[in-house]
């Protein structure tokens, strides 16, 4: 009980994490970085089209007022005051948008996720508006001309969805990033709620200007986006406002992050060269660059890092985004059949410790860095009559691993040092079988977090330690360290660059197969869409044919 009382009197805080898949809510002791309770709740996605992805934000919205409900009700149960919590941060999936009615409070569509595909006629569309070889875009946000951005989805709502439009055109529509929609609704909502992002955010919508960390009136301009629909840009450790409902009513939202700079601050990689690897939905490393804007030759991304408060320095990343992580499990899951639950995938793998030849490009959305190429689909090859659903499963983790391996050599490149290892978080890390994959094909040690929701430590420590709250100190001696577990490669690094080499030439044929977007009205062709029998014997040719030709030019 002594013990139940001590975390009673400390003082706590709350990050809410909302992710793809799920929304989380946490409870920290700001003294000890300790969870003392969370829940978790499920979100559903849907996929109305060939490449949509889609989600409700008043389901979103809900989830997290059921998230810190259920959590405030287990610290009850520890004989817990939820009183002790002292401000709540909010982290989120990046670029996913959404835009609503500020008079009615309800959204105008669906939020577009961050891997959705839809605007890549958009993109197309305004690529020839741009004079031949103009780095504009990147030169003022770090980021390509994507479809993976937020202002190529608002152009594509505004341009498609009638109801957007006529809210835009009568000055009743907000817009933003979920963080944008969830601290608004959070605040009061129609009756006084707050229209905020942090820099982090903002940085991935391709609006704003990272130099001058505000919103770029060119950029606005070049993509038809009215500037006054936006929500304002404050540092991601500030108070924005207070919850206006729910269990934690009255308590400061004093911290805001997108997830994977949430998870490069819970991993505690504040000096310039520190990297961290998140492996949730899409796998997402960022390497600190400290106050230098770094821009890449390599295909990554120069992205705001954090700004822990309104007087501190901005830091900087290098970014490389893997659209299909995590998901890639889902899909053997949920379409394939092939395992039950997400963890049974480890087992399988187990069963057969390697994939006989079998090479798996989960481009289920394009490649990400560091090809960015919205026309890759998924492919499995190598497949033999030997090859079973253990050695595609092996194929699977190892594929997350290779796709890392490609975002961590760029970076090399650009950054020119090395990295020594790899720190790592997110909820694949639990699989011990990926970690010590990730190490032999990185021929690098993999060092794992103590907690592997890196992000919601990284939200609550922003949201404790700002000004106003104070109850969490980010001064460089007072944080503890969370690394815990290392795995060392344990093959020959010739057989590392060997794997490699075969998994590139996978990547080869996943380029460039089909269309990004069909024609309205037509049909999908992808390989994704067809029956998985079709898919096999199709790859069995294709892998017949390779063999042929690898066997003429011996």
């Amino acid at each position: 009980m002594a013990a139940e009382e001590k975390a009673a009197v400390e003082p706590l805080v709350g990050a809410v994490v909302q992710g793809t898949n799920s929304t989380r809510f946490l409870v920290f002791n700001c003294k000890t970085a300790e969870v003392l309770s969370h829940h978790q709740v499920e979100v559903a996605q849907a996929f109305p089209r060939e490449g949509w992805a889609e989600q409700d934000p008043q389901e979103i919205l809900q989830s997290v007022y059921e998230c810190m409900a259920r959590t405030c009700e287990k610290l009850q149960q520890l004989n817990v005051d939820p009183s002790a919590i002292k401000a709540v941060g909010v982290g989120n999936q990046r670029e996913t948008t959404v835009v609503w009615d500020r008079l009615t409070g309800e959204p105008l569509y669906n939020a577009v996720l961050w891997l959705d595909l839809r605007a890549q006629a958009t993109v197309e569309s305004l690529s020839r508006r741009l004079p031949a070889g103009s780095d504009f875009v990147r030169a003022r946000t770090g980021l390509p001309l994507s479809a993976y951005f937020s202002a190529a989805k608002l152009r594509w709502l505004l341009d498609n969805v009638a109801g957007v439009r006529a809210a835009v055109a009568e000055g009743r529509a907000l817009c933003g990033t979920l963080d944008s929609w969830l601290i608004w609704s959070l605040t009061g909502g129609a009756r006084g709620g707050v229209h905020g992002t942090d820099v982090t955010n903002a940085s991935r919508t391709m609006l704003f200007n990272i130099h001058s960390l505000e919103w770029d009136r060119e950029l606005c301009g070049f993509f038809e986006i009215p500037m006054d629909i936006l929500p304002s840009v404050w540092s991601c450790s500030q108070i924005y406002g207070r919850m206006r409902a729910g269990a934690l009513r009255g308590v400061p939202i004093s911290g805001c992050l997108g997830d994977q700079s949430a998870a490069l601050l819970g991993q505690m990689c504040l000096q310039e060269g520190q990297a961290k690897n998140t492996y949730g939905t899409g796998c997402f490393l960022l390497c600190n660059t400290g106050r230098a804007c770094v821009s890449s030759e390599h295909g990554l991304l120069t992205t705001v890092a954090y700004k822990l408060g309104r007087d501190k320095p901005v830091h900087y990343a290098l970014e490389g985004s893997v659209a299909v992580a995590g998901a890639v499990v889902r899909w053997l899951r949920d379409n394939i059949g092939i395992i039950e639950t997400s963890k049974d995938i480890e087992k399988l793998a187990n069963e057969v410790g390697t994939s006989h030849g079998c090479y798996f490009v989960p481009a289920f959305s394009g490649l990400y860095a560091p090809y960015w190429e919205p026309s890759a689909r998924g492919i499995i090859c190598g497949l033999t009559q030997f090859t079973n659903k253990c050695h595609i499963a092996f194929a699977a983790l190892e594929a997350v691993c290779f796709q890392t391996r490609e975002i961590l050599d760029a970076m090399n490149r650009d950054c020119g040092i090395p990295l020594r290892h790899l720190q790592v978080d997110g909820a694949m890390t639990a699989n011990r079988l990926l970690l010590q994959l990730q190490a032999d094909i990185l021929h690098l040690p993999v060092v794992k977090a103590a907690l592997a929701d890196a992000a919601a430590l990284g939200v609550a420590m922003a949201a404790g330690a700002a000004e106003g709250v104070g109850v969490w100190s980010l001064e460089p001696e007072d944080l503890a360290g969370v690394r815990t577990e290392r795995f060392e490669p344990q093959i020959q690094a010739s057989e590392s660059e060997s794997r490699y080499a075969m998994w590139k030439k996978a990547v080869t044929k996943a380029m460039g197969s089909v269309p990004a977007q069909c024609p309205e009205g037509s049909e999908p062709t992808i390989l994704s869409s067809m029956p998985l029998g079709f898919f096999i014997v199709s790859s069995m040719i294709l892998l017949i044919g390779a063999r042929y030709i690898a066997g003429a030019q011996e």
